[in-house]
């Protein structure tokens, strides 16, 4: 194992037995945690932190060890002191694992500043950009809540019972309870029996065991879906195939989905799915209304998060090619638990989108195309602080289940009644009204071609301010936008904006737009400014290199270009009249770019390094005023001047 250097300093402090005793736990904790082995691993931790001996990698898995067991009160501890270990330098998954867990200890101003960060980090992750357009969360949680009743369900265990599924007017779900009897078998993971699936019959609420031998079997066995006619079922079990055994590359044991099929003679006959593997876990199978596609989630490669979710077409006896269910659903945390309702609404557990803390539940409404609506929390009851999850509705009647590990249940995860009283909000539209003024005057502009942009950049709308500037466009909740216009004479302005989750709310924005200052197009390395701008000459007085007040208004317009342009560099040359010696012009035009340097850096902030110049005395004049030529004082003066030639 590799320790930072804080960690071989403190070693070898310590005689040579008490460093061998600490590698030893902290050795024996990775191996117990790399096999899920949470408890134990935590144990080994706990010896290793207690006596000083952090470094960022041991406290990433004791915090780890607690998130992944649902200890979120523990977790946050130890995820807080990661955070001070690393001055606040947390990779996003453990910023966002804070928090996670600051939130479900309804610490939710901290969990809020820690999103902050997440999202101020930059990048791709989805889930600060979800927290920058989902600021008022808590307020659309409300506005969502109250739309269900819960009781605890009667038939739930000291144990955890979770993973309810409809089967033939029954109740099938998952548990570990024993029913007074010694377990066989203790799983590592959490120190608890091994889960088989059960049946109940709700007219008298008595549990048993689900009548199948080769369903349930000495490893774990949880969340079920039967077809319309109970005749096929899905389900999640350990990889342990004809009473096969097997673990991945690192001695792992994963999650595999089954088919079972009822024979003629009334037996259910298993069949792993081919889309298994033993590198990587695919569980919590759900059905499509028809039963044409499989809906499961799954830690395979190329997936966002930590868990995805995936469909897949069901063709005949054989399956198609799983498809990730894509950005719009998956986040870079866990999305879970599936289940698709007959009103065409999926219903999931995530982690990744904002909620109450741990696993909540959220719905998207199922399309025509089988593209999926915005995602909404489901709000309280169902939700909570704790994990909620494994949701279930007959879309009819509005009556289900879920699970959650609240408190005041009856176990570890408890299953509880619902009964929907009010539709969920699975649709929202907002409006953009925006106005379009000059910056200077603050009169309207009519005319300006104004676009509506998505997070892509890519053009949504497009509008054309009218009499008063005005413009309206529809809009998405919970997207990002940027509103753009454009108009001939003036410069293109936008604003990046990002909507709420208040239905049919309005946003208001005013652009500003300055007048162009190159009215004649972008300039081009070569062109001059002064012919540009159509600037009055920068004059100098005869003999002089001061800069007059009829040429600092000249310059001040010069300094307002590159104030406009922050990337435009250029080249200041001066030059004289015929009159005085050659070397002496020479000299005095260079004092004169100079001085014509120094103030528009001086006057106007402009770095140097935008700035160059040199002067070239009398050697190009604008007329025939050469030496001993007599010309007047106009004429002369035409060749005592200035040009800012662009550069760069």
């Amino acid at each position: 194992m590799k320790y930072p250097i804080k960690i071989f300093i403190a070693f070898l402090l310590l005689a040579t037995t008490m460093a061998g005793a600490q590698e030893k736990a902290v050795e024996k904790g990775n191996k117990d945690f790399n096999q899920y082995a949470f408890i134990d691993a935590r144990a080994a931790y706990l010896k290793v932190a207690e006596k000083g001996f952090r470094s960022e990698d041991l406290l990433k898995r004791l915090a780890d060890s607690y998130y992944f067991t649902a200890d979120y009160t523990d977790a946050a501890k130890w995820y807080g002191a990661l955070y001070d270990f690393s001055d606040g330098a947390m990779e996003t998954d453990y910023l966002f694992r804070y928090a996670q867990t600051l939130k479900s200890t309804s610490q939710y101003a901290a969990s809020d500043k820690i999103m902050e960060e997440l999202y101020a980090k930059g990048g791709e992750d989805l889930r600060g950009n979800l927290f920058v357009g989902e600021r008022n969360y808590l307020a659309e949680i409300e506005r969502q809540s109250g739309r269900f009743e819960i009781e605890n369900a009667s038939f739930n265990s000291k144990l955890s019972d979770f993973a309810p599924s409809f089967y033939l007017g029954d109740v099938v779900f998952s548990s570990n309870r024993t029913n007074g009897k010694k377990p066989r078998r203790i799983h590592d993971w959490n120190d608890q029996p091994f889960l088989d699936i059960y049946k109940v019959n709700l007219d008298d609420s008595g549990s048993k065991k689900f009548k199948a031998k080769k369903i349930n079997t000495k490893y774990h066995e949880s969340t079920t879906v039967f077809t319309r006619d109970g005749q096929t079922m899905y389900f999640t079990r350990n990889n342990y195939t004809d009473k096969k055994y097997r673990e991945d590359s690192e001695g792992i044991n994963l999650l595999k989905l089954y088919r079972a099929t009822m024979s003629e003679k009334g037996k259910w006959e298993v069949e792993e799915l081919p889309f298994n593997s033993d590198e990587y876990s695919v569980a919590h199978p759900a059905l499509s209304k028809d039963g044409n596609t499989l809906y499961f989630a799954s830690d395979m490669p190329g997936g966002k998060g930590l868990s995805d979710l995936y469909k897949v077409s069901i063709d005949g006896n054989g399956f198609g090619v799983p498809e990730n269910l894509g950005d719009g659903i998956n986040t870079e945390g866990r999305e879970t638990f599936p289940f698709i309702s007959s009103a065409d609404k999926m219903y999931f557990a995530s982690d990744g989108h904002v909620g109450l803390g741990g696993l909540d539940v959220f719905v998207s409404d199922i399309k025509e195309d089988e593209s999926f609506g915005d995602i909404y929390n489901v709000g309280r009851p169902i939700n909570g602080p704790q994990d909620d999850f494994t949701f279930i509705m007959n879309g009819t009647t509005g009556q289900g289940y879920f699970a959650s590990n609240r408190p005041g249940g009856v176990g570890d995860d408890d299953i509880y009644n619902l009964t929907q009283i009010e539709p969920l909000e699975t649709e929202c539209k907002q409006t953009l009204d925006g106005q379009v003024l000059d910056e200077v005057s603050g009169l309207p502009i009519a005319g300006a071609e104004v676009l509506l942009l998505d997070a892509d950049n890519d053009v949504m709308d497009r509008a054309t301010s009218g009499g008063q500037g005005k413009f309206t466009f529809p809009l998405d909740c919970l997207k990002q936008y940027t509103v753009r216009a454009s108009k001939e004479g003036y410069t293109t302005t936008e604003k990046p904006f990002a909507t709420t989750s208040d239905p049919d709310a309005k946003v208001i924005k005013t652009l500003f737009m300055k007048k162009d200052l190159l009215p004649g197009g972008p300039a081009k390395i070569g062109d001059d400014l002064a012919k540009l701008l159509a600037l009055n000459p920068i004059y100098f007085d005869l003999d002089k290199s001061y800069i007059r007040l009829d040429a600092a208004i000249e310059l001040q317009k010069v300094i307002a270009v590159l104030e406009a342009y922050p990337l435009m560099k250029i080249d200041v040359r001066s030059y004289t009249d015929s009159r005085a010696s050659d070397s002496y012009n020479l000299a005095l035009s260079e004092r004169r770019a100079q001085s014509t340097i120094d103030y528009i850096s001086q006057n106007g902030a402009i770095s140097r390094s935008r700035l160059t110049g040199r002067g070239y005395g009398e050697t190009q004049l604008v007329n025939g005023c050469s030496n001993g030529v007599p010309c007047s004082e106009i004429e002369q003066q035409l060749n005592r001047r200035s040009e800012f030639i662009v550069v760069e």
